[in-house]
């Protein structure tokens, strides 16, 4: 699989891992929806994900996007296919392009136009009557990726056909073959693998699935328990669950052989987005944790879906959700499709974004040596998915050197254990190995991975570690505490006589070995090695630290209340009112100072002290949040009437009618509340069923309550709110006797409309530049 010899920077696959360039590699992919993003935004939020360690991004084509009417195509403003893909490349990253032609994404009818639905054709078949239908598609497809392939120097590394289609391997080759026709050549072509799907054998590389929970699941209490695998170390790759809703019957064969591909992923859940009928609310260290299981549990590319929230294409003859309306089992918000992702609809950075940072960092830092290497169990595993006593652990190695990887973490109030003087023992062609050198405490909620005879720069090797890898700069070693576990490095090649550090006790163990402790992880602890340093992060730290190339060299840039963005020969920032700092290593050449490159800036820079290694700047934004109230236009009268709907008979979304019942309130903002502000959120924490937006009357934010605050960027609607619009939520009570699930703590137990705060969250952004000191 893969381009063939003589290719520059050639990409294939191995039954392990991907090569590029001879090199092991092993990508980071988020889900990005070009047409469910302001084109406006497409640049930062693409440099916001680089930003975050994602290297390649993946994106859907929504077929009815770009022909809602047939011969009518639409590849212009947010539907430019060509320019996000172009732009991409820009950003330095890798693209795979989904394109389809049926590809759900919550999407009306999968994608595919009205137009196609009513053909009378058998879609997603060889019928040759839908065939012809797809062939001027994919035509289109291949004018618009012209040129932009890997191997023509673009940034197109992969092509997935279809999605989810687990019966149908013959009518998978048929679409591959006529993506083929018309000029599609990527590397690689990719097929989702869950179900679990037959494909053709070595046509398509299998990608696989795993979310925290399960909102196509029923709306039963409790966590969606069958998503407790994703939270083992195990060889299991497929989630049967992903897609059952819209499997009329279970797929009789077994799915790709596991041992003649590499395990690569493209929907582990970065977020998930809630139905009407069931509303998870999933919390940051669900998705970071199910993550490092998997790369754990032998991964080798690391794909999330959604990596950036959208919203739902709202200038088409139709809504363009998944409804039971259009004969889906759920239904969906009709415009917002945010779905609790690390970067949200309107660009918002959420905790879960620093959490995967951290395992990319460790990727970006350790991928090429990890790859390869093989998925071991312990001799001791959980016995079923309720064992929450056995300690979940792994390691992945080459025989010699490797990772040791741990979880204590699961969602839904089922926490495993926390486990008391632990010390693992690690068999292989060398001596045995136990790590750390004295038992530790490892408590629940943690999930980390420990190097063990792990080559370090100049010739060491760090034998064991109580910390995690982030990254190696020139002969500067990062790595991070891990679950509050007290540090401890055990280094060999080094002169033990040499090792410097205020903040450091130091043993020789013999046998060329030498014990580092760390009582005091952050940004001041730095041990010197000789040939080489040592900075040990504390975990918060490490979270909000940006790696990338900044005025000329590889920098750590750590953002406190601020979100950091390198991008070369600029720093982008982001921060709220009051500001925040910044930490900057190698801090700029002294002949240079970092400047606001902004016109009219609302931030500004002041110069702080040196910490540790680090430059300090301080970053002030205004001090104050614009004013902002609610004025009740109307009181609610009654909840919205219970109906079911769809396929599987669920709850169904409140009709237009049915918000004549609901609270109305008018938004009034201070004149002066767009002032400098980057983006405007409006964030309503509210208690109750559904609401919505309206702009003049017009649709233009939707969310069914699930917990979370609400938030609508006004920045959108600038100009129509300072020429006089009316903007009204309208808010409708939670009925507790409705078919709907929401997470057991937070269900109300009697009718509830309630509106604890609302408040304006103006976001600053600013570009850095070095100016002459």
């Amino acid at each position: 699989m893969g381009e063939p010899d003589g290719t520059p920077d050639r990409i294939t696959a191995t039954s392990t891992h991907l090569l590029r360039g001879g090199r092991p590699w092993f990508p980071v992919m988020g889900e990005i929806h070009f047409t469910r993003c302001p084109r406006s935004t497409w640049r930062e939020r693409l440099l916001s994900m680089r930003a975050g360690g994602v290297t390649v991004a993946a994106t859907y084509l929504f077929w009815h996007h770009h022909e809602e009417h047939r011969g009518e195509f639409r590849f212009d403003g947010d539907r430019d296919l060509r320019s996000f893909v172009r732009l991409v490349g820009e950003c330095g990253m890798d693209v795979v392009v989904r394109i389809g032609p049926w590809a759900h994404g919550e999407a009306r009818y999968g994608g595919f136009p009205d137009w196609v639905v009513r053909s009378g054709t058998r879609t997603r078949t060889d019928d040759p009557a839908y065939l012809d239908l797809v062939r001027p598609y994919y035509t289109r497809i291949g004018r618009e990726l012209a040129g932009l392939y890997h191997a023509e120097g673009g940034p197109i590394v992969a092509v997935q056909i279809e999605n989810e289609l687990h019966d149908q391997p013959e009518h998978l080759r048929t679409l591959k073959h006529l993506a083929r026709d018309a000029g599609i050549t990527p590397a690689l072509w990719t097929a989702t693998a869950w179900g679990p799907a037959e494909l053709p054998e070595d046509e398509f590389l299998p990608l696989y699935a795993g979310y925290p929970e399960a909102p196509w699941d029923d709306a039963h209490p409790g966590w969606a328990r069958h998503a407790r695998r994703h939270f083992f170390f195990t060889e299991l790759r497929d989630d049967h669950t992903v897609g059952a809703d819209l499997r009329r019957e279970p797929t009789a064969g077994t799915g790709p052989a596991l041992d003649r591909y590499p395990f690569a992923t493209c929907e582990l859940g970065g977020g998930v987005q809630p139905t009407y009928h069931r509303r998870p609310l999933v919390e940051p260290d669900d998705i970071a944790a199910l993550a490092l299981t998997k790369i754990g549990s032998g991964s080798s590319w690391q794909g999330y879906y959604m990596y950036h929230g959208g919203t739902h294409v709202t200038d088409a003859a139709t809504t363009m959700q998944e409804s039971l309306e259009t004969g889906y089992p759920n239904d969906l918000p009709v415009v917002s499709y945010d779905f609790q992702a690390p970067l949200g609809e309107h660009g918002q950075v959420r905790p879960t974004y620093g959490a995967l940072r951290l395992q990319h960092h460790l990727l970006a830092a350790a991928g090429r040596r990890l790859a390869p290497m093989r998925f071991v169990e312990p001799d001791q595993t959980p016995r079923d998915l309720d064992d929450r006593d056995t300690l979940r652990w792994a390691v992945r190695t080459d025989g010699t050197s490797g990772m040791v990887f741990v979880n204590t973490h699961q969602p839904g109030g089922e926490a495993p254990t926390a486990h008391d003087d632990v010390q693992f023992r690690l068999l292989g062609p060398d001596n045995p190995l136990e790590l750390p050198s004295e038992p530790v405490d490892i408590p629940t909620g943690a999930y980390f991975a420990w190097p063990f005879r792990w080559p370090l720069p100049g010739g060491a090797v760090l034998e064991s570690a109580t910390a995690q890898l982030v990254t190696a700069l020139d002969d500067l070693v990062v790595l991070s505490r891990t679950a509050g576990i007290p540090v401890e490095l055990v280094v060999s090649g080094i002169d033990a006589t040499r090792v410097e550090s205020a903040h450091t006790t130091v043993d020789d163990l013999g046998a060329g070995r030498t014990r580092i402790r760390v009582p005091e992880p952050g940004p001041e602890a730095l041990v010197d090695l000789g040939p080489l340093r040592v900075l040990v992060l504390d975990e918060d730290t490490a979270r909000r630290t940006a790696i990338g190339d900044l005025w000329g060299a590889r920098r750590l840039v750590v953002g406190d209340g601020v979100h950091v963005v390198p991008d070369g020969e600029h720093l982008h920032l982001e921060c709220g009112p009051g500001g925040g700092s910044l930490l900057i290593h190698p801090a700029p050449d002294p002949a240079a100072a970092p400047e606001v490159a902004d016109a009219a800036p609302p931030l500004t820079l002041r110069s702080g002290c040196v910490l540790g290694i680090f430059a300090r700047l301080e970053v002030d934004a205004p001090a104050e949040a614009p004013e902002v109230r609610l004025v009740e236009l109307a009181a609610a009268t009654a909840p919205a009437p219970h109906r079911l709907g769809g396929p599987l008979r669920r709850a169904a979304a409140p009709r237009d009618d049915d918000y004549a019942t609901a609270a109305n309130y008018r938004v009034d903002l201070d004149e002066n509340a767009f002032t400098g502000a980057h983006r405007l959120l409006l964030r309503l924490d509210w208690v109750g069923d559904a609401a919505r937006a309206e702009l003049d009357g017009t649709l233009v934010a939707d969310q069914f309550w699930n917990g979370a605050s609400w938030e609508v960027d006004l920045v959108r609607h600038r100009e129509a709110l300072r020429h006089g619009a009316q903007l009204v939520l309208r808010l409708l009570p939670f009925d507790p006797s409705a078919a709907v699930h929401v997470r057991d703590d937070l269900r109300p137990t009697e009718v509830t409309l309630r509106v604890d705060d609302v408040r304006l969250l103006p976001v600053y952004r600013a570009t850095i530049a070095l100016g002459a000191g």
